[in-house]
């Protein structure tokens, strides 16, 4: 079977809720991926930031099969020692009083995790969010989504007691909450909204206005954690310590995984009964976050992160310099956003043509989040194909 027949199928039996390319890959190796035809692409999308070791690690699969000969699932009726390693290795790089972990199956669990956590914990019922947000697809994480287009048609489902404010605006922020608040939610970086980082007042205003407040601050490190920005957790770039972090993607490396990750005293709330989940914290998955972590540990992937991305950074401004078409290009460690316009897509497609896979989002950023152990040949390709499309 071709990569065209696996589209034909998937146009037959499938949901077409997906924009998808008729690309079907085979199998992949470090940053690199294999079609069905047996062309070979470089991957600077990583499953949306998921990928952070790259492709068929020979870590992770060793702790994967490893795992999978043992035990894959026996439920949170049970302890689980996989688990209970993994809420330690969280410990371990989350900076205090963040020591208490939940796991679950994805970031929109995740947040929506962090959501009940914080309104049962404050007993309040108002959560603040930021306009241009994305925080999952559920009911309750759409609805501290900032961006309409998610929403639409689904309304009837979500909560009228989410109000809205600008990122990174400070006057609305102050507006907004008070003593009837029991949460702000909001990303280091809004990477669905266009790789845009927040700023250094605007988070720092966030947290004070909590603290003082009574409420309790959740940053959404779905795609800004585990090393994504240059650090463990894209708020340890602002200096503060959030009350609530949700994480998965790069979590378990390619593997569903999810977790929040909070204070022992906020921890307490969920009592037995009051919040659960099948799967969450499984074996097979917690054994994969775990060699996740012992792997960007050994190989110190959040410091070369750090310093690849800003020289990367600075070499796309110096090819975008002169061209008026390129906004911007911005973001934290490997997160990368190049703001091109009505021009992002055409880019998404020459790249596509020369076997280099991007992503775009908000419309007109090319968002460029690899696996974190992508080599220097990688960058300069994809250097090499923006000098060329702007000639």
């Amino acid at each position: 079977m071709d990569s065209k027949q696996v589209a034909e199928l998937s146009s037959y039996y499938l949901f077409q809720n997906y924009g998808r390319e008729t690309i079907c890959f085979s199998h992949g190796q470090a940053e690199h991926l294999w079609d069905l035809e047996g062309n070979r692409y470089t991957d600077y999308v990583a499953g949306i930031a998921v990928n952070c070791l790259g492709h068929a690690h020979p870590e992770l699969v060793k702790a994967i099969s490893e795992q999978a000969s043992r035990l894959i699932h026996v439920s949170n009726l049970y302890q689980v020692r996989e688990q209970a390693d993994l809420g330690e290795a969280l410990a371990s790089i989350a900076p205090s009083p963040l020591g208490r972990s939940l796991f679950c199956n994805s970031g929109a669990e995740a947040n929506e995790a962090a959501l009940k956590l914080a309104v049962k914990h404050t007993g309040r019922g108002k959560v603040v969010a930021c306009r241009n947000s994305f925080h999952g697809r559920t009911s309750a994480t759409l609805s501290v989504t900032g961006q309409v287009k998610y929403q639409a048609g689904f309304e009837p489902l979500l909560s009228k007691n989410v109000e809205f404010v600008g990122y990174n605006s400070i006057e609305e922020l102050k507006s907004k909450v008070g003593k009837d608040t029991a949460a702000v939610i909001l990303e280091p970086v809004q990477g669905e909204g266009g790789v845009l980082p927040a700023r250094m007042e605007y988070f720092r205003t966030v947290r004070d206005l909590c603290t003082d407040a009574g409420a309790l601050m959740i940053v959404d490190e779905v795609q800004t954690g585990m090393g994504r920005t240059g650090k463990w957790f894209g708020f340890q770039h602002f200096g503060v310590v959030p009350d609530i972090i949700s994480l998965a993607k790069a979590l378990g490396g390619g593997v569903p995984i999810g977790a929040i990750v909070t204070s022992p005293e906020i921890a307490k709330t969920f009592t037995p009964g009051t919040h659960g989940t099948t799967f969450g914290g499984n074996p097979l998955a917690c054994a994969a976050a775990n060699a996740v972590i012992r792997t960007m540990k050994k190989d110190k992937l959040v410091e070369r992160a750090a310093e690849l991305g800003e020289r990367w950074r600075s070499e796309l401004k110096s090819i975008a310099s002169g061209h008026p078409e390129v906004a911007d290009v911005r973001g934290l460690g490997l997160m990368i956003g190049v703001e091109m316009g009505d021009l992002a897509k055409e880019f998404q497609k020459f790249a596509l043509g020369r076997k280099l896979l991007v992503n775009v989002c908000a419309g007109k950023v090319v968002r460029l989040v690899p696996p974190l152990i992508i080599s220097e040949a990688s960058v300069i390709a994809l250097n090499n194909a923006l000098r060329e499309f702007l000639r």
